[in-house]
């Protein structure tokens, strides 16, 4: 039903974004990845591709900044299983890049590190998708910001995700989340390592 929304970025969460089109807001559900790309554009024009959900008592809107990101999505979500929001875990713990890469190698346990998957629904993913992913580009990396802001951002989208907060707090307040360089990590690093931790 939806393309694309485009319009000025009105407000912008780890999971969430909101897009001014003519003065009707669209709320989108997001990726960590997309929300990286947006965090570098904030309050400018943006162009999100749109997969649109209908269920019997809600309907969600998802926005991606890349087509590749809404097409693996699709590719996802198709395998018996595998709901909308796990897709979305699974394109904010890993790129598009990382997950065509796992699927094409057959690397079922890359797949099964994200929170929430399976040893079968692993290894359906990576049979089911072996032959579509070949057309999936990737995306870009994260931006680095001050690793207090990251952080409470990443709390924020993890207790979104669903994690409860007393688990989330006792796992970002015990470390401070730098790089091996030394450089504070991304907020996308962040919420990555947390998926995998909590």
């Amino acid at each position: 039903m939806y393309e694309y929304i485009k319009g000025q970025l009105a407000s912008l969460e780890p999971t969430q974004a909101v897009v001014d089109c003519g003065g009707v807001g669209y709320l989108l559900e997001i990726t960590l990845n997309t929300y990286e790309a947006l965090r570098r554009v904030e309050g400018e024009q943006v162009k999100l591709y749109a997969h649109h959900v209908v269920r019997e008592d809600a309907q969600q809107l998802f926005g991606f900044s890349e087509m590749a990101e809404r097409e693996m999505f699709r590719l996802l979500v198709g395998v018996n299983g595998v709901g909308n929001q796990t897709a979305r875990v699974m394109l904010s713990s890993l790129t598009v890049e990382e997950l065509r890469s796992a699927i094409q190698t057959q690397d079922a346990k890359k797949v099964q590190r994200v929170k929430g998957i399976g040893a079968k629904t692993a290894q359906r993913i990576v049979l089911e998708l072996a032959d579509k992913v070949g057309v999936v580009g990737g995306m870009t990396a994260g931006v680095v910001v001050q690793s207090n802001q990251a952080r409470d951002e990443a709390m924020s989208a993890l207790m979104m995700l669903g994690f409860a907060k007393p688990a989330v707090e006792k796992l970002l307040m015990g470390s401070d989340w730098v790089g091996a360089d030394g450089t504070p990590m991304t907020v996308e690093e962040i919420i990555k390592e947390g998926l995998q931790r909590l």
